[in-house]
C-alpha cells in the first residue's frame, strides 16, 4: 500500500525509503499515510535552495559564526579519559587546513566479531599494534671502562609482549646490524677499542637502543581497550592506517583515524571527503553547536572537487580562484596584484567579490536573471 502511495511522488529514493520505513513502523491507514506523504513533500520543497541563492556565502556564515563560539581547549576524547585529543577551534582549523599531521593523531580500531567479544584476544591485538621499545622490556646500562652496553631483559615484561630473550637478541642484531653476545641472561654489545672514536660510537648505539622499536607499529604510542556495548574497541594514541588495516583480527571496514591526509593517501579522495564531513560535524557538535550538514558537505566538496585535498586558504581554494580581484580581496593583496600585472592577466569580472569591488550589480538572486519584458502598447 505504502509503495503505491509513494510511487508517483517526486522525492529522492533515499527519502522515499525512509518515509516508507517510518510508515511501516507506525502502521497507519491509507488516508493518514497520504496526508503524511503530502506533508513530507511540502517540507522537502520548503528546504530546497532557491535558484540564484548564494549557497557558498550562506555555508561560510553558517560554519564561521558558530566557530567564533568555540573554545581553544585540548580536551579528553569522549569516553577515553587517558587519551588527549585536540578539540574546538584548533581542531576545526586543522581540518580546514588539511594539516599533513594532526597535533594529536588517534585511531578507533574495531575488531572482527571473533576478536571483538573476547577481551584476551582484543588485548593480543593491542599488543601487536602498540609500539614496544627496548627500554620497555629491559634495563640498558653503559660500562664505559669495558666499552660495552649491557641489556638486562625483564622476563615478565618480555612474557607480556609474547617475546623471549633469544627473540630480543635476534631483533636487535637485525636492527643494529652487529653481533650481540649473551652471558648470564644478559645481552652485551662490545665495542672494539680500535674503532675510531670508541666512546662516541658507544654512546651513539646507546641512544639508538633507547629509541629502537622491537615490536608493534612505531607510530602507535599507546593502545587503550574499551568495552562499548557488546564488543571491545581499541583506541590508540598515534596513527598508521595502512599497517593497522593489515593486522589480523582488525575490521578494516570500521576502523577510523582522525588524520584526514592519511585517509586520502590510503583510501582515496572520496573517503577523505567523508572524513572531512565527519570530523568537522563531530568537532562542532562536541561544542554543542548545531550546523546543518549540507553546509559542511559543500565545504568538503570544494576542498576535494579537483581529486586532491585543498585547504581553504590562499594556498588552496581561495588562491585558485580565476579572478585576480577575488584573490586580492582574500590575503596578500599587493603581491597578488603585482603578480597579475607582471603576467598581464585579465579579470573577466564574472564572480560576486570582483563585481562588488568595482561597484557593478552582482549575479545573485534577482540579479541572476537577464530578462527584458516589453509589454504591448
Amino acid at each position: 500500500m505504502y509503495e503505491d502511495i509513494l510511487r508517483n511522488v517526486t522525492l529522492p529514493k533515499s527519502i522515499k525509503d525512509e518515509i516508507k520505513r517510518k510508515l511501516e513502523e507506525i502502521d497507519v491507514d491509507e488516508e493518514t499515510a497520504r496526508r503524511i506523504v503530502d506533508r513530507c513533500v511540502e517540507v522537502y520543497y520548503q528546504n530546497l535552495i532557491e535558484p540564484g541563492e548564494a549557497a557558498g556565502i550562506v555555508a561560510a556564515q553558517s560554519i564561521g559564526e558558530p566557530a567564533t563560539q568555540m573554545t581553544m581547549r585540548t580536551f579528553h576524547y569522549a569516553g577515553v579519559a587517558e587519551i588527549d585529543v585536540t578539540l574546538g577551534l584548533p581542531r576545526l582549523i586543522e581540518i580546514l587546513d588539511v594539516r599533513k599531521k594532526p597535533s594529536t593523531p588517534m585511531m578507533t580500531i574495531r575488531l572482527l566479531p571473533e576478536y571483538a567479544k573476547d577481551r584476551d584476544k582484543a588485548r593480543e591485538i593491542a599488543r601487536k599494534i602498540e609500539a614496544t621499545y627496548v627500554k620497555d622490556v629491559a634495563d640498558i646500562s653503559v660500562d664505559i671502562y669495558s666499552l660495552k652496553i649491557v641489556i638486562k631483559p625483564d622476563e615478565r615484561a618480555l612474557r607480556d609482549k609474547d617475546l623471549s630473550v633469544s627473540d630480543l637478541k635476534k631483533i636487535l642484531e637485525r636492527k643494529l646490524k652487529m653481533e650481540i653476545d649473551e652471558e648470564d641472561g644478559c645481552l652485551t654489545i662490545q665495542i672494539s677499542p680500535d674503532v675510531e672514536k670508541p666512546y662516541k660510537t658507544l654512546m651513539d648505539i646507546f641512544d639508538r637502543l633507547k629509541r629502537e622499536v622491537i615490536a608493534g607499529i612505531k607510530e602507535i604510542k599507546r593502545v587503550i581497550i574499551r568495552r562499548e556495548g557488546d564488543e571491545y574497541v581499541l583506541y590508540t594514541e598515534g596513527s598508521n592506517l595502512k599497517r593497522v588495516m593489515k593486522v589480523k583480527g582488525v575490521d578494516f571496514r570500521r576502523t577510523l583515524t582522525n588524520d584526514i591526509y592519511e585517509i586520502y593517501e590510503v583510501l582515496g579522495i572520496e573517503a577523505a571527503r567523508s572524513a572531512i564531513i565527519k570530523e568537522a560535524k563531530e568537532t562542532l557538535e562536541e561544542q554543542g553547536l548545531n550546523v546543518d550538514i549540507r553546509h559542511i558537505m559543500l565545504v568538503a566538496d570544494v576542498m576535494t572537487a579537483d581529486g586532491y585535498l585543498k585547504q581553504i586558504g590562499r594556498h588552496g581554494v581561495a588562491g585558485s580562484k580565476q579572478s585576480i580581484l577575488a584573490r586580492a580581496a582574500f590575503e596578500v593583496t599587493v603581491n597578488v596584484l603585482l603578480d597579475a600585472a607582471v603576467r598581464g592577466e585579465i579579470d573577466e569580472l564574472r564572480g560576486i567579490t570582483e563585481n562588488i569591488i568595482v561597484g557593478q550589480p552582482i549575479k545573485l538572486g534577482t540579479g541572476d536573471v537577464e530578462l527584458i519584458y516589453r509589454p504591448k502598447r
